[in-house]
């Protein structure tokens, strides 16, 4: 039979301290404190103590802790102790119990999160992978604004489809994309729920098979939104009223449209403290303007031909250090006003970024350059594999001479027709 460990006071118990081997190397002790057979009290080299209770279970060993000493004195881990000999001597295991406990309360916990803790989880794990900064703000106001109100606090579980329709109902048909898009980002946590198991994998805000059947296409009712922007033929007497400003404001907002660029691609983003084009992003001797990746909407890096105007611009500007910007406002970057402002002086009810549609629509009107020559001057991603095929190319040349006629139509207009017949720009037959 073993040996019956002495039955320790908790005088004794406070006494017992770690081992040393032969060697004089401290190591974790286990001491029989007896009363309960397989008691122990476990003492580290740091102090610690604490009480795990040894026992058959049964094939099983299993090391079961109490609690630390002197938290847990040594009358309550005896009786401890014997409460579990009790249920081990009913058949039942302990730490199966346990686990089955934990487990309860983790699913009791998943069937309790609601909508709004489960939008600001996903949100704060997929911040780190929007490109803007402002993306997890503008995310969090259009769920706030519209989602919330109706299934913020309802568990994520039990929101079904009529949820779905209370939130967009009043907004499908007078704030379409705002709808849709509050659509894709519930669709989008509730999936991330599922995958989680706080809810069923079906999805009641997935668009395809579902609330497909329920609401109009936002493509077929949604009023478009477009930019205010100049009509192609005024763009001659706008240049005309721009070059007659002074500052840097004037010659940015003229570099931005002679090379159909976004605002803030030319002067940065105050906002999230991204800066505009600077120094090291020109090379004049190839009369290249290379955007880099982070500041371009498609996240790829994007080459623009410099016409002759363009180059003139930033030499005037007198070249700095390669990460100094070429526009600042008293050596920061600007701020997002700063272009509308002075289309607003201007007396110009348009917007910076019109022009590109401008441009575009010049493009069409009176270029005979294929559209993939625009396209890519614009930096628009397409998924076209043809227009894909000819973006691998950058088709850089002409682009080139594409904005050297644009150049040539911002100042000096429409070249007048000497005959009859009338020949597009870009050598093709109108």
């Amino acid at each position: 039979m073993p040996k019956k460990a002495k039955e320790l006071s908790a005088t004794e118990v406070r006494r017992l301290t770690h081992a040393i081997s032969k060697d004089g190397k401290p190591y974790n002790a286990l001491h029989p404190v007896g009363g309960v057979s397989g008691l122990l009290l476990q003492v580290t080299p740091t102090g610690a103590r604490s009480w795990i209770y040894r026992v058959m279970v049964g094939t099983k060993r299993r090391n079961i802790g109490l609690g630390a000493f002197p938290d847990v004195p040594l009358a309550e881990a005896r009786n401890k102790a014997r409460l579990l000999k009790e249920k081990i001597n009913e058949g039942i295991d302990p730490l199966e119990e346990s686990q089955a406990v934990k487990r309860a309360q983790k699913a009791a916990q998943l069937a309790t999160i609601t909508f709004e803790d489960a939008m600001n989880r996903y949100i704060k794990m997929k911040a780190e992978e929007f490109r803007n900064p402002r993306q997890a703000a503008q995310w969090h106001s259009s769920l706030t604004a519209y989602a919330l109100p109706h299934i913020g606090k309802m568990p994520v579980k039990e929101i079904d489809i009529h949820d779905i329709k209370a939130v967009l109902d009043p907004i499908w048909h007078t704030k379409t994309e705002t709808a849709n898009r509050v659509r894709s980002r519930m669709e989008k946590i509730l999936g991330w729920c599922a995958v989680h198991g706080y809810r069923s994998t079906e999805n009641p805000a997935r668009w395809t098979g579902n609330l497909k059947e329920i609401y109009a296409s936002p493509s077929k009712i949604k009023n478009s939104q477009h930019f205010a922007a100049l009509h192609f033929d005024e763009v001659p007497a706008f240049f005309k009223d721009l070059q007659k400003r002074k500052g840097e404001a004037a010659r940015a907002l003229e570099l931005l449209i002679l090379t159909a660029s976004r605002t803030n691609e030319i002067i940065g983003d105050k906002r999230i403290g991204k800066p505009g084009i600077t120094w090291g992003e020109i090379n004049f001797a190839k009369k290249v303007w290379t955007v880099p990746a982070e500041r371009m909407k498609t996240g790829k890096e994007h080459k623009v031909p410099l016409c002759e105007r363009a180059v003139a611009i930033l030499q005037e500007m007198n070249p700095g250090a390669p990460d100094e910007m070429v526009f600042t406002s008293n050596g920061a970057i600007p701020s997002n006003n700063y272009l509308s402002a002075l289309l607003k002086r201007m007396n110009q009810p348009i917007t910076t970024h019109g022009f590109r549609s401008t441009f575009k629509d010049w493009c069409r009107e009176y270029t005979a350059y294929a559209d993939e020559v625009s396209e890519l001057a614009l930096a628009h991603v397409n998924s076209d594999a043809t227009r894909a095929a000819y973006a691998r190319s950058e088709l850089l040349e002409k682009r080139r001479l594409l904005m050297a006629d644009w150049e040539r139509f911002c100042y000096h207009g429409k070249a007048e027709q000497k005959t009859s017949k009338v020949v597009a720009i870009g050598g093709g037959a109108a």
